[in-house]
């Protein structure tokens, strides 16, 4: 993401699959080993390149995704060490984390209740988990939500069959004629 500014944002296929273009920003405060390069980075993200080489494979046409979905990064943050080690939200200590995980719940709320979902998927179990407070907090009962598998390569189980883990999990939850080419065609 810190790349493109778009989740999961693998350079080639947000640019290549996506068509999302213009101008990238940079941060005022970089990691000199986490350059912000935007469209001309040329490292592969392998998360990104899971998530959205799937859903490229499934839906041909991302219009058909984003008929009936919506990709939002919970923390569209990056933090790191200084060695330039990313570091996930649920890493970071206990204060920093509750004022960062309030605004990102706030966005989220704003988010789920601007677009009506009828299902929330979590990509992974920790926004699967954050959904589920920042919806019990407040009151709304009628969104389901669930998680599919991270795609993250520090993940062991990622790393064996992300992609037919993943569809397995869709299927479970009933989502996949949605992302069909055809299916998506005659739902119109």
């Amino acid at each position: 993401m810190s790349q493109t500014g778009v989740p999961f944002g693998e350079v080639n296929l947000v640019k290549n699959w996506l068509k999302v273009e213009g101008r990238v920003g940079r941060p005022a405060v970089e990691h000199p080993s986490r350059v912000v390069e935007g469209w001309g980075c040329p490292r592969s993200e392998v998360s990104g390149q899971r998530f959205w080489s799937y859903w490229k494979d499934l839906c041909g046409d991302p219009d058909i995704l984003f008929k009936y979905a919506y990709v939002h990064n919970y923390c569209p943050l990056a933090f790191m060490k200084d060695s330039g080690r990313n570091v996930t939200p649920p890493e970071l200590k206990a204060r920093e984390r509750n004022q960062i995980f309030s605004s990102c719940d706030e966005a989220l709320l704003k988010v789920i209740q601007l677009l009506d979902p009828e299902i929330v998927i979590g990509v992974g179990k920790f926004p699967q988990q954050r959904t589920q407070l920042t919806l019990q907090g407040a009151g709304i009962t009628k969104v389901r939500v669930e998680s599919i598998l991270h795609p993250s390569p520090v993940n062991p189980t990622a790393n064996k069959g992300w992609r037919d883990v993943v569809h397995r999990q869709l299927g479970e939850m009933g989502v996949l004629p949605y992302f069909y080419p055809q299916q998506s065609t005659n739902n119109t």
